[in-house]
């Protein structure tokens, strides 16, 4: 349920603006980072790359009920958010995850539940 069907109505800019200033840069990136893996897809492509380690696009879509074109574009959204790095070899390219993204992402999933530290004067 969003603001305007809970009564509030949307965001006016002011408080759009302090909420973007009042986010701290670990959430933007964590924000960031989910938004990319918003997608069951996306979430399988990279289990499968960090299970498998390289992949081929051509294997991932032999695995996966979707068309060559769509898991293209999921893995350009991973690849964007950096979560999984391409390289290419001939006409294919070879993804894998990013273990230093991976292991930022479960960093800033584990301070979900952490209080948050305030600089003290």
């Amino acid at each position: 349920m969003n603001d305007n069907q809970r009564g509030r109505g949307p965001l006016r800019p002011t408080e759009r603006d302090a909420t973007r200033r009042s986010a701290s840069a670990a959430d933007r990136e964590l924000a960031r980072l989910a938004k990319a893996l918003g997608h069951p897809a996306r979430v399988a492509i990279l289990r499968r790359l960090m299970a498998r380690g390289e992949c081929v696009c051509g294997q991932i879509v032999a695995e996966l009920p979707l068309a060559q074109a769509t898991v293209s574009q999921h893995l350009r959204v991973l690849k964007d958010a950096g979560l999984i790095e391409g390289e290419v070899d001939g006409p294919r390219v070879c993804y894998c995850a990013n273990p230093g993204a991976i292991r930022r992402l479960e960093t800033l999933i584990g301070a979900l539940g952490a209080p948050e530290r305030r600089a003290r004067p």
